[in-house]
């Protein structure tokens, strides 16, 4: 399918792929959906909120790596809370490195995290790689649907394509198998907000809350497994 690299509404690009209108990211801010949605209502609410343990490492599952920018922002926050994050991201196609090269987004959220950013990309398929002193790293390429983890993760960031383009992402059997994937009193983020996602997490044992979503968009989910 043919893909192009747009600029979105914050000045950060993202992928669009024409044939189906959809891009990785929203139109109206990449960097800061991915802040809004995935590091404050996934990482920091379960960090503040959630876990008992300051020491204790979180473990974050990535549905989607994609351009690996919620690894970076991830792997930034780490740093900050000085926290250990063992980072697992799924991707079944995963993203070139030619359209890589054109991302702007150590550029715009931290310049001396250059080599961090570039080793999420170039570091191997399915080994388990230290980015950084806080930072571990694991990419499956794989389908979502063969993730085989029984109660591994404490954080999920659901960051697959929308449920217009790829409908089959988004339904109970998916969040059944996350629902299993995860810890007790852990916690799924998604920029999605759709009635029908909602109720499909509900079906499978999630407490679900929708809050407010990123610039220009109403309203977002969040989900606890209790």
């Amino acid at each position: 399918m043919k893909r192009k690299i747009i600029t979105t509404g914050d000045g950060s690009k993202t992928i669009q792929i024409e044939d189906w209108n959809e891009q990785y990211h929203s139109i109206h801010g990449a960097i800061n959906e991915a802040n809004h949605v995935f590091i404050k209502h996934g990482l920091l609410f379960y960090s503040e909120c959630i876990s008992k343990s300051h020491s204790k490492p979180i473990n974050i599952l990535e549905i989607g790596f994609g351009t690996g920018l919620n690894a970076f922002l991830t792997l930034i926050e780490a740093e900050k809370l000085k926290k250990t994050i063992n980072y697992v991201g799924v991707e079944a196609y995963p993203v070139r490195q030619d359209e890589i090269d054109v991302l702007n987004y150590f550029d715009l959220i931290s310049t001396q995290h250059q080599t961090e950013f570039e080793l999420l990309h170039t570091s191997p398929w399915d080994e388990v790689i230290a980015v950084s002193k806080y930072f571990q790293l694991k990419k499956e390429e794989k389908f979502f649907k063969d993730i085989s983890a029984i109660s591994e993760f404490d954080i999920v960031y659901f960051d697959a394509f929308g449920a217009r383009v790829q409908p089959e992402l988004w339904t109970e059997d998916i969040f059944r198998l996350m629902y299993h994937t995860m810890k007790p009193n852990s916690v799924l983020v998604t920029y999605s907000a759709k009635g029908s996602v909602r109720r499909a997490m509900q079906s499978v044992g999630f407490e679900v809350e929708r809050l407010e979503g990123p610039p220009n968009k109403r309203h977002m989910l969040r989900a606890i497994k209790r």
